[in-house]
């Protein structure tokens, strides 16, 4: 079986550009004792992938030059010479960026493709969804009736965030930029939606649409800039914030100043947490057990942004940084 991948061209800071990745093909080995072949058919990209592109060791190892890529991926098992894995199985794995593999099982997971179509593995079901479900329920502690900023909130991340506050009893206050996001925000239940793009005092603008809800006790970070320097003013007193990226900053090619006003942490007694939520896998059961409680009772939908072929991944991801997804962006082979 033949396989085209993406690979790396080499380590670099400041904007994503397609002369850092390269297409190549490859045979497949035959499934060794204990390994599984596997065609991918629906791969994620992701924005923590940009730290991995820099070429320095942070909370995970960078990308090599010049080999295969990883990233989220689904697709079906097609030769196995391992125990509980079968021809036509559906599995999820880190074997990303290419149209195939083979590979011992370790790290691979089965998945239920009946109870779920199998790209929400990667989205909703899977660690955007869970992304979203921790910074609200473990980093934030979100309690009902209380009011939640959630910033990018057409995200694969926010737009699942916004769905699980509301089906925790809470209020919702959602930014994304341009009214076709606006639209999809309040879609999903958003309380008030604000577009960052057409205003020029954003937190001016969220405090107000906060104010007829009592105010901002929390907020989900997902840009940074700008918006937490916002976050910071205006969240309420014994505020929280659950500090999950800062897309905006990815592409520096130097660190950013921070904010001006960080004394508010302080002055309000806030309490921020960042987080990575792979250090949070044993509150999965409990993520599962909420989500399809949710997806039943009809509180959460999912609405991806797919680009086709493997030579799209690139573009997918590059996509990621100049607003190109509503929901979660996928790559279908």
């Amino acid at each position: 079986m033949k396989s085209r991948e993406i690979r790396l061209t080499r380590h670099f800071t400041g904007p994503v550009l397609p002369e850092y990745f390269e297409i190549a093909e490859i045979d497949l080995p035959e499934p060794g004792e204990g390994e599984i072949q596997v065609k991918n058919v629906w791969l994620s990209v992701d924005p923590y992938m940009r730290g991995r592109m820099i070429g320095i060791k942070t909370y995970v190892d960078p990308f090599q030059v010049g080999a295969p890529m990883e990233g989220g991926a689904v697709g079906q098992v097609v030769s196995s010479k391992a125990e509980g894995f079968a021809e036509g199985d559906w599995v999820m794995s880190m074997y990303g960026w290419r149209e195939g593999w083979t590979a011992p099982t370790a790290g691979v997971t089965k998945i239920d493709a009946d109870l779920l179509p199998p790209e929400a593995y990667l989205g909703v079901a899977g660690l955007t969804g869970m992304t979203a479900y921790v910074g609200i329920k473990e980093m934030i502690g979100l309690k009902p009736g209380e009011t939640l900023w959630m910033s990018a909130g057409a995200g694969a991340v926010g737009s699942a965030g916004i769905q699980f506050a509301k089906a925790m009893g809470a209020h919702v206050i959602a930014t994304a930029g341009g009214g076709e996001k606006t639209a999809f925000c309040t879609e999903l239940g958003a309380d008030a939606v604000v577009d960052y793009k057409a205003v020029d005092d954003l937190g001016a603008a969220v405090r107000a649409a906060a104010e007829p809800l009592g105010g901002i006790d929390a907020y989900f970070e997902n840009v940074g800039g700008d918006h937490l320097q916002a976050a910071l003013d205006s969240l309420k007193p014994h505020g929280r914030m659950a500090v999950c990226g800062m897309i905006a900053r990815y592409n520096d090619d130097a660190p950013s100043p921070g904010p001006s006003n960080l004394t508010q942490i302080v002055a309000k007694k806030l309490t921020l947490r960042g987080f990575i939520v792979s250090d949070h896998f044993d509150v999965y059961s409990d993520f599962v057990s909420d989500l399809s409680g949710w997806m039943m009772a009809g509180k959460v939908k999912t609405r991806d942004t797919v680009f086709e072929g493997i030579e799209k991944a690139p573009e997918a991801f590059m996509g990621l940084f100049t607003g190109a997804n509503i929901g979660k962006m996928l790559v279908k082979l």
